[in-house]
């Protein structure tokens, strides 16, 4: 069932949680007097603090599902709401909170923090399987391919493909269902498998930075990624039952929180909400890869399982929505890192890619699908205004 959520019931529990936790998002400041973004679409329009709505280029036509242009109603400019409806979300919410929205089939996009650097965790696996279409889509590999997948490449938390390797001694998967595994199902010895297939953390970092993506990090994979944020050198024997969480455990509070603070302060795999956003809309509007790959990867991430009760639960029926989400460690009732981006299609097809990321929060899990699915609530709701 969809579920959309008024701001009032979030604000209350936002509000509450911040009482709880004693953190409050440190841009939380009284907002500027309302302005509209202006006609020109050259021109970027504060809204209230910390905001931005920033017209963007011209979409490709031939991607665009419907007609779009000027007489289309929010083609040039955010509807009038919409971008402090978002500000009063992102402000009353406890933590780092990261969050944009741009419409794919049209020239404006906003944000609150959108330009900030959040640890991505799950969210990076979108950056390894596009590298892998690049080079599909280059001739350097091809769906078909088999990759072989023994116990020396297991990692560390959610590899559900993990039993398998355990039961068989290794498995042999073609990259298609590597891609399947590891977008759907968010497995990390999937990702990790295709990471190692496409060349590595360099040639994720060689396909973001030749297709200028901006503001993308790429961590060094799974296994040296979750050991650094713990604290911990990375052992292959840690990938064997809860070891890790074992020698984990045995960290005193002052290495892990110095581990987790040196994270947060600058993450390897950080990247900006205004980024992903941006990344995503080049992706719908076909950019990126080739034709064949686009819808191929579209399709994928149309069936995501993970994270039904976040950004996908605030859009009403008749919505469409492709995602993948993202979420790290916790210390001390603080998780660092719980995100969820896609794009959102309404039922007329207009198209929005919406970025949700929080960066530390100690609020429950429920607050914070609670505001996800504000967010996506609100983009729906402000719609052809």
């Amino acid at each position: 069932m969809k579920v959309k959520l008024s701001v009032r019931p979030l604000l209350a529990v936002s509000m509450s949680a911040a009482v709880l936790a004693g953190c409050v998002s440190s841009a939380a400041i009284v907002p500027q007097p309302r302005q509209q973004p202006a006609a020109q679409p050259k021109a970027a329009v504060r809204g209230p603090a910390g905001s931005v709505s920033v017209p963007i280029g011209q979409p490709v036509r031939s991607q665009m599902p419907r007609p779009a242009g000027p007489l289309d109603p929010g083609f040039r400019r955010a509807p009038a709401g919409l971008n402090d409806r978002i500000y009063e979300l992102w402000r009353s919410f406890p933590g780092k909170t990261g969050i944009a929205v741009q419409r794919i089939d049209g020239e404006w996009a906003l944000s609150q923090r959108g330009g900030d650097l959040f640890p991505q965790q799950s969210v990076s696996k979108l950056w390894v399987t596009l590298a892998v279409l690049d080079a599909v889509d280059q001739g350097r590999m091809t769906l078909d391919q088999r990759v072989r997948i023994g116990p020396e490449d297991l990692v560390v938390f959610h590899q559900p493909l993990a039993a398998r390797v355990r039961a068989e001694g290794s498995v042999t998967m073609s990259v298609r269902d590597l891609i399947e595994t590891a977008i759907t199902h968010s497995d990390n010895l999937a990702n990790d498998s295709l990471l190692r297939t496409v060349g590595g953390p360099n040639a994720v970092r060689a396909f973001i930075a030749k297709k200028d993506l901006g503001s993308i990090r790429f961590g060094p994979g799974e296994r040296l990624l979750q050991a650094g944020t713990a604290g911990l050198t990375w052992q292959q024997s840690y990938s064997v039952g809860r070891n890790f969480e074992a020698a984990r455990a045995q960290l005193s509070a002052a290495t892990r929180r110095t581990a987790m603070d040196n994270y947060l302060a600058n993450p390897v795999d950080g990247a900006s909400p205004a980024a992903i956003a941006s990344a995503l809309t080049r992706l719908a509007r076909g950019t990126l890869l080739s034709p064949e790959s686009t819808e191929y990867l579209q399709d994928v991430m149309s069936r995501t399982r993970s994270g039904p009760r976040r950004l996908k639960a605030g859009l009403p029926p008749g919505w469409k929505f492709m995602h993948k989400t993202g979420t790290g460690q916790n210390l001390g009732g603080m998780t660092a890192g719980y995100n969820d981006i896609g794009i959102a299609t309404a039922p007329d097809g207009t198209r929005y890619a919406i970025v949700v990321m929080l960066g530390t929060t100690t609020s429950s899990i429920p607050a914070r699908m609670a505001l996800m699915q504000s967010v996506s609530s609100a983009v729906a709701e402000y719609h052809g205004r």
